[in-house]
C-alpha cells in the first residue's frame, strides 16, 4: 500500500489523506458531501483510464488476459480511491442519519409546542369541582363517539369490503 501511495501525485495523495478516519470523523455533512464528490471523481477517472487502456491493448496483446498485467497501475489507483470513497460514504451515511434524527426531533418538538397552545381551563370550571373518583372514571373512558381509537378505521374497512362484495356479485350476474 505504501508503494502504491508513493505513485500518487501530491494532489491525489492529499485527497487520500483527507479521507482518513481521523480527518473525516469531525467533518459536517456538507463537507463530507463535497469530499465524496471529489473522491468519486478521482475514482471514476482511474476506472475509466483502466478500462480504456485495457480495451486498447486487447488488440495488441491478442486477449484480455494478456493485456491486463500491463495496466495494473490504473487498477490499483482506482482501488485506492474506491477504498477512500467507501470510508467517506460510511461517514456521510452516519452524518446524514444523525442530521435526519435532529430534524425529526426538531419537527416533533415544534408539533408538541403547537399542540400545547390550548387555553387553560378557568379555576372555577366543572372539572375542578368533580370528586376524585368521578375524575378517574372520566379519565379512563374512551373519547365520545368511538369505542376504541381504531373504530372509525374499522368501520370504513367493513363498508369498503361490503361494497366490493356487492360489486363482485353484480359482475358475476352481468357475466351470465
Amino acid at each position: 500500500m505504501k508503494a502504491l501511495l508513493s505513485t500518487l501525485t501530491d494532489a491525489e495523495l492529499g485527497l487520500v489523506r483527507e479521507c482518513e478516519r481521523d480527518n473525516i470523523g469531525a467533518a459536517d455533512e456538507d463537507t463530507l458531501i463535497e469530499l465524496h464528490g471529489r473522491v468519486r471523481q478521482a475514482r471514476d477517472k482511474y476506472v475509466g483510464m483502466y478500462r480504456r487502456q485495457a480495451s486498447a491493448r486487447v488488440a495488441e496483446s491478442g486477449g484480455r488476459g494478456k493485456a491486463r498485467p500491463k495496466n495494473t497501475l490504473n487498477a490499483q489507483k482506482a482501488e485506492v480511491f474506491e477504498d477512500a470513497l467507501a470510508r467517506v460514504s460510511r461517514q456521510l451515511a452516519t452524518a446524514a442519519r444523525h442530521s435526519a434524527l435532529e430534524l425529526r426531533a426538531d419537527r416533533l418538538a415544534a408539533v408538541r409546542e403547537d399542540r400545547n397552545t390550548a387555553p387553560l381551563a378557568p379555576r372555577g370550571s366543572t372539572a375542578s369541582r368533580r370528586s376524585a373518583p368521578a375524575q378517574k372514571r372520566a379519565a379512563t373512558r374512551a373519547p365520545a363517539g368511538r369505542a376504541t381509537p381504531g373504530a372509525g378505521q374499522a368501520a370504513r374497512k367493513r363498508q369498503a369490503a361490503s361494497a366490493a362484495a356487492g360489486a363482485r356479485q353484480q359482475a358475476s350476474r352481468d357475466n351470465r
